[in-house]
């Protein structure tokens, strides 16, 4: 393709609090609709909004873990627009048509991204705080019905320059900036329910050195799978248009999952369109440097501290360690196992393989499974003393997910415990040997892959029991007498 591709991402992100931005109602998902709501969520002439304390001590936190400047005066603004789901007719935020009316909570910063062949600093323009709209339902019959409960949730929009040059690394920023919100606790960032979504700007211009082209933005984007094929899709459609010597119209548009193409849903307005003025009912923020240093001594580490903790100090590759700490829950589960048992590497491999597959299967939380980290550390000593080998291992992992049962019990319940006698070994090999004569000869003859035979087979004569190095030595043994 003749074009280059700049991406720009305004990820929203509600924030964990338990009321509203501007009122004292509760947060709730899945009640009954407008349920939740007061005269001042509403927008009922004559009602003051009060700006939430934990959201913007939400906001000041998640702008110290991503390097912001933190504005002590930051201001309020109203952004002025008809929609169905926007009870006062305007949007509380803090953007402003105006240098004067500009002040965000949290200027300038980044995130560092890191997979494979990506490897860049992915630069913010902004971190800014502002309520969310209601919600429009237009599957409950002949008309479009609004449930008002999720109006004046509180959302910081944190908005990346053009820095992204492919749709993978457009992802990848995207999860990262999940992982970090979850890990410090500012969002459950749940995409099915919306409270993590993106409007995802596309444009494409000739090189690396021409001036930006036109974007189009690809409006509330809640899946990484949908960001993919939306953002695919508008680089050949705006393609198109170049390549047939045509203008790409900055517009606003929406992707159609069912058929996979963008449709236009209407024209990108310019600032001035807003009429930004600033929200005469709030007084700017009074966020004191106390306040902020106290945040900031409170940050729990972050996740690329993370990463490089467990390859320093538990000596793990970064590949493991980049997929355990991939979401902080995981990281908390391998932490706990390796407290119980100093096998970092041995438990690492079993999360990464077998416990993160039954999480993926069964779509549950790895603190929903039958099991917890002491069962898995216990599992990996009991390889590690020899009382079980790795095949049995599996065995036991899988009654320890029909059961929950600690893998002690198991072992003694079900009779696994492997054989270590030298004396019941040797028995069974001169058992084996004796009755496979010919093998024995060809062995000797020089058909050396045999050897595997005899292992099985004297694997198979002790039910799986017998400890594989020791059966490895005393075949070696009995077939050189």
């Amino acid at each position: 393709m003749p074009y280059s591709v700049v991406i720009g991402l305004e990820v929203h992100t509600q924030l964990k609090t338990r009321t509203k931005l501007f009122c004292g109602c509760e947060i709730v998902t899945g009640d009954d609709a407008n349920t939740h709501t007061c005269p001042v969520c509403l927008g009922f002439p004559g009602t003051l909004p009060s700006p939430n304390a934990l959201a913007v001590d939400f906001a000041v936190r998640l702008g110290l873990a991503m390097g912001c400047d933190i504005n002590p005066h930051a201001m309020f603004t109203r952004k002025s627009y008809f929609y169905p789901d926007v009870p006062r007719n305007y949007q509380i935020t803090q953007t402003g048509g105006m240098p004067i009316y500009d002040r965000p909570i949290c200027t300038g910063g980044g995130l560092h991204i890191k997979d494979g062949a990506i490897d860049k600093f992915i630069s913010l323009t902004r971190i800014h705080m502002e309520d969310d709209a209601g919600k429009l339902m237009h599957d409950r019959g002949p008309f479009s019905v609004f449930d008002a409960n999720r109006a004046g949730t509180p959302l910081c929009e944190i908005v990346s320059g053009p820095d992204m040059r492919s749709v993978q690394e457009a992802i990848l920023y995207m999860q990262r900036l999940k992982q970090l919100v979850e890990y410090i606790g500012v969002s459950d960032a749940n995409m099915e329910d919306g409270n993590f979504r993106a409007d995802v700007n596309v444009s494409l211009r000739r090189d690396e050195n021409s001036p930006l082209g036109v974007r189009c933005e690809l409006k509330n984007m809640n899946s990484f799978s949908n960001i993919e094929k939306a953002v695919q899709y508008e680089i050949l459609r705006q393609s198109e248009i170049l390549d047939n010597g045509g203008h790409v119209i900055q517009e606003t548009r929406g992707f159609d999952t069912v058929k996979g193409v963008t449709r236009n849903l209407r024209d990108k307005e310019d600032a001035h369109d807003y009429r930004y003025f600033p929200e005469p009912d709030i007084l700017p923020l009074s966020i004191t440097t106390e306040r902020i240093e106290s945040i900031r001594a409170s940050m729990p580490e972050l996740p690329e501290a993370r990463v490089a903790r467990f390859q320093a100090e538990l000596g793990l590759p970064e590949y493991d360690a980049r997929v355990l700490t991939l979401e902080k829950s995981w990281a908390d589960w391998f932490e706990a196992a390796v407290a119980i048992r100093n096998s970092p590497k041995a438990i690492s491999n079993w999360i990464m393989t077998e416990v993160l597959r039954l999480v993926k299967d069964s779509g549950k939380a790895i603190e929903a499974l039958p099991f917890g980290p002491g069962h898995i550390a216990q599992l990996v000593e009991r390889i590690e003393d020899n009382t079980i080998s790795g095949k049995i291992a599996k065995d036991v992992f899988a009654l320890m997910t029909e059961s929950g049962k600690m893998p002690d019990v198991l072992i003694d319940e079900n009779g696994m415990r492997q054989v270590t006698d030298t004396g019941a070994i040797d028995e069974a090999v001169a058992r084996i040997i004796a009755a496979n004569p010919s093998e024995v000869e060809a062995y000797r003859g020089g058909k050396d892959k045999l050897f595997g035979f005899f292992v099985g087979q004297v694997m198979r004569e002790t039910k799986g029991k017998a400890n594989p190095a020791m059966v490895n030595d005393l075949v070696k043994k009995a077939l050189s007498a």
